[in-house]
């Protein structure tokens, strides 16, 4: 049995970097934000995605893990350990595993549909784990207050950025990036 091993070269590095240093900035621009963490960001999630569909798995989760310790480091809320894990290194991790589609026709749009759902559980999980205590009592429910919460960012986010990838002119130029330059 032989396996292939993509070399990972300076152009990749370069590339990944400058996503990532996208989602950041786009991180900060806050359409909507929510009182208690969460908001729906200018395509944050997008630019992390695009490495795996780029790339593949293996750097779209090495990106992401990176960029959910960035997030820990700059902009983070702190219960304890499993709860960071929850939030930032598995949660934006998960947006890694849009490397899973990157040889499929559509493979950014699955790819974003994968990523931005594992993202969604992590965060849902943390909520109704660790955050559960502020769950205001017309919810009656910690599963549900997580859940309607989680949704309404990620989801509202993860919504606007497939349909504006789904655009067919912006499709085919994100093909074409992917195809011709990186």
């Amino acid at each position: 049995m032989s396996f292939s091993v993509k070399k990972i070269n300076a152009k990749h590095i370069a590339f990944a970097a400058m996503a990532i240093a996208l989602a950041f900035v786009t991180s900060m621009i806050k359409i909507i934000k929510l009182p208690m963490g969460g908001s729906v960001t200018l395509f944050s999630m997008f630019f992390i995605v695009l490495i795996g569909y780029w790339y593949g798995l293996k750097a779209g989760l090495a990106s992401a893990i990176a960029y959910g310790v960035l997030q820990l480091l700059v902009d983070s809320y702190i219960l304890n350990i499993p709860q960071v894990m929850l939030d930032y290194i598995l949660g934006f991790g998960m947006l890694g595993l849009s490397g899973i589609f990157s040889k499929s026709k559509n493979g950014l749009i699955k790819g974003y549909v994968i990523g931005a759902a594992g993202r969604f559980v992590c965060s849902f999980l943390s909520g109704w784990i660790f955050f559960a205590v502020y769950t205001p009592e017309f919810f009656n429910s910690a599963i549900l207050y997580s859940f309607v919460y989680n949704v309404s960012y990620i989801g509202l986010e993860a919504v606007i950025t497939l349909i504006v990838i789904s655009l067919p002119a912006v499709n085919k130029a994100l093909v074409y990036v992917k195809n011709n330059l990186v």
